[in-house]
């Protein structure tokens, strides 16, 4: 008798974890020094003031107030311009 299963015989029940993506604190919620503002792959949201980016991209703030988004264009190395969703915290 074999005591390996054959090829193909065990296709399922291999899925990744869920990683929990997304905003955190929306516009004009109050956070704390070290709360997670963002959490993200890349750069789809940019540190603003009070804000500082983990190395896993998490977003989080470095001094306590009020979240606020806004929208910036910034200019890519090859000198063409996207606009990306800038996050800061601004003091109450």
């Amino acid at each position: 008798m074999a005591h390996t299963k054959s090829a193909g015989a065990a296709k399922y029940g291999r899925d990744s974890q869920p990683k929990y993506l997304g905003v955190k604190k929306s516009d004009g919620e109050v956070v704390k020094i070290g709360d997670i503002v963002i959490r993200q792959r890349g750069t789809k949201y940019i540190p603003g003031d009070g804000i500082r980016r983990g190395g896993d991209d998490t977003l989080y703030a470095i001094r306590q107030g009020v979240v606020k988004f806004r929208t910036v264009a910034r200019q890519k190395f090859d000198g063409s311009r996207r606009s990306a969703k800038a996050v800061s915290v601004v003091s109450a």
